[in-house]
């Protein structure tokens, strides 16, 4: 066989070959944009001590320290809080009129959402004294942040996007999953260019994409902490990721536990 000929049967195949996988390709991205989100496990790291009086409303880590805010009219706190003993340190008990919701620390700031009050506290991180004090509509559940805004959730299927120095309502954003609206979401965490959020009531955390709220995936951790060993109200809230660490945190609402999880792919 001649070299001329060689070579054209070689270009006829790798012609061949590149068609294939152009094909293959555009049918692997055709599969995984009508599937639908994915789903995700957890496995258990570690399982740390928490306050089983702590009716968990926000958890955020920053700098290497956890702070939880907790609610309940007459038992709202604010709280730095050591990992891995649970043991509380700095703390500061809001008004017995204030029903404590979601926090976020932002610009060594924190900040402290409220249920029903429409006033959002801001407070210095290192003393927990109070700078300044900010009023929204509606009611106030989960918060975090991306960097620039902060993130809010109130307990519908959207959140909204907020300017940290002025509270002005920068954009809102529909959460869907395919078709259908996700409401009661609840606590937030932004990690890794998401928003994750607690589903109050569901034992899963949405995966949320913050350019187009379509969920991106679902965490299910059914049996973490088995329902029939915790109050009717003692549901799943809390997620916390240290970026210094890559740990990832849950807990719940007057939970025991606090938990270092790890993500495995779930059933499809």
């Amino acid at each position: 066989m001649s070299a001329r000929r060689v070579w054209v049967i070689k270009l006829i195949l790798s012609t061949m070959v590149s068609a294939v996988a152009i094909v293959v390709g555009l049918l692997w991205f055709q599969e995984i944009s009508s599937s639908g989100p994915r789903e995700w496990g957890v496995n258990v790291v570690a399982s740390y001590p928490h306050d089983p009086s702590a009716y968990t409303q926000g958890l955020t880590i920053y700098n290497g320290e956890m702070y939880e805010g907790t609610g309940q009219y007459g038992r709202s706190t604010i709280r730095q809080v050591e990992l891995s003993t649970g043991v509380v340190g700095r703390q500061k008990a809001l008004g017995p009129e204030y029903f404590g919701e979601g926090i976020t620390v932002f610009n060594n700031e924190l900040y402290q959402l409220t249920w029903r009050s429409g006033l959002v506290f801001v407070y210095d991180l290192e003393t927990f004294r109070l700078l300044r004090t900010y009023q929204i509509d509606g009611e106030g559940w989960g918060l975090t942040h991306d960097g620039e805004r902060l993130i809010l959730s109130d307990g519908s299927s959207e959140l909204t996007f907020v300017d940290p120095g002025s509270f002005e309502v920068i954009s809102r954003l529909p959460v869907r999953d395919t078709d259908q609206p996700i409401d009661q979401l609840n606590e937030l965490e932004y990690i890794r260019g998401e928003i994750w959020a607690n589903v109050w009531f569901d034992e899963r955390i949405a995966r949320i994409s913050p350019d187009t709220g379509e969920v991106l995936g679902w965490i299910d951790l059914t049996g973490l902490y088995p329902r029939a060993q915790r109050g009717y109200e003692d549901v799943l809230n809390g997620i916390a990721f240290d970026p210094e660490s890559d740990g990832l945190f849950v807990t719940g609402k007057n939970w025991p536990r606090l938990y270092e999880i790890e993500l495995v792919p779930g059933s499809e």
